[in-house]
């Protein structure tokens, strides 16, 4: 079966992460990264970097697929305006999914979105445009994470929890069930949720 041409719009760490995912898939080959001015030339995981974001509309000429491969800690902003971008151009923005993921049949997954390695997404719950799943997160039934949202390594977000859009989780937080966090948050790691916040909230855990 020939793979279908994916460009990866990010050359940071968490490219190096959807990359060594896509490449294992095997319903992709990596034909392009889209890197920063500084980062023309060098190589990521035996790809050069040979393009800006400047690029992009001249790239969609040859490449039918894009995925957003940047991260995300105090703003969705970056991620979100490359997604407008891409789907503006006409790019496919596939949903990425781990081999090692557990995906219910019942779940829902917008475009654009990554479930990594370990990630286990239960029945009814709803994903998302452009969503980072981390490596061992769990997403219980009926929760629902807004677009853009990036939930961090082990995060547990429990049954009918809702996180809404742009929303940052850290590392091994926990959500309880039923509560909502507003958009644009940023939720410290190891943070317990007991209560709903507001949009714009900025919780962490005291050293």
């Amino acid at each position: 079966m020939k793979l279908k041409e994916l460009i990866v719009v990010g050359a940071g760490g968490h490219a190096k992460s959807c990359i060594d995912i896509v490449e294992s898939v095997g319903e992709y080959s990596i034909a392009q990264i889209i890197g920063q001015e500084s980062e023309l030339g060098s190589s990521l995981l035996g790809h050069t970097i040979r393009y800006t974001d400047s690029d992009l509309a001249k790239l969609r000429d040859k490449y039918e697929y894009a995925f957003i491969a940047v991260g995300q800690i105090e703003s969705p902003e970056k991620r979100k305006r490359l997604h407008q971008t891409l789907s503006a151009l006409g790019f496919k923005l596939p949903t990425i999914f781990s081999k090692s993921a557990v995906v219910s049949r019942y779940a829902k997954i917008g475009l654009g979105s990554i479930v990594m390695n370990g990630a286990i997404l239960n029945a009814d719950c709803v994903i998302g445009e452009s969503v980072i799943l981390n490596s061992g997160s769990i997403i219980e039934h009926d929760a629902f994470v807004g677009d853009y949202c990036h939930v961090s390594t082990r995060v547990t977000i429990n049954g009918g929890a809702r996180i809404g859009e742009g929303t940052f989780l850290g590392s091994g937080s926990v959500v309880r069930d039923n509560i909502e966090i507003g958009e644009n948050s940023f939720i410290g790691m190891g943070s317990v949720i007991t209560k709903s916040l507001p949009s714009n909230t900025s919780y962490k855990v005291a050293i």
